[in-house]
């Protein structure tokens, strides 16, 4: 079996090389504006779970990953040919919901600070 570190490897180039044919070779609408958050590789090298995201959010979630089941046989011949396995990994996709959640916390995250800042300029309106 694999260490951890080549494991990573792997996903790690797995990444590189899906990334650039998002932007350069796939040409099916669905997967416009769409990036790769992560990929994992299971021990045995049977599974790579490619987690996405899309810059619009979760409202083309769906749309995203039909994209990518119905180009899967093609990513993974092109990913086999550039990436040195004995046996390529099958790919599942998944969507990744951390950016938006993300982006959400940041906006919680600004709105106490705004509370905060009008609290300093005003201090006789707290309450003691």
């Amino acid at each position: 079996m694999p260490s951890q570190i080549r494991l990573q490897r792997i996903a790690d180039r797995i990444r590189r090389e899906l990334s650039e044919m998002l932007i350069y070779e796939l040409n099916d609408p669905r997967l416009r504006q769409i990036y790769i958050t992560d990929v994992n590789v299971d021990r045995e090298l049977a599974y790579a779970n490619i987690y996405v995201s899309a810059v619009e959010g979760s409202s083309r979630a769906k749309e995203v990953l039909s994209g990518l089941e119905s180009a899967s046989g093609f990513i993974r011949r092109t990913l086999a040919g550039r990436v040195d396995l004995r046996s390529f990994p099958r790919l599942r996709f998944h969507w990744d919901p951390t950016p938006e959640q993300a982006d959400h916390i940041e906006e919680v995250l600004a709105s106490i600070r705004e509370k905060d800042a009008k609290r300093a300029e005003n201090p006789e309106d707290t309450e003691e």
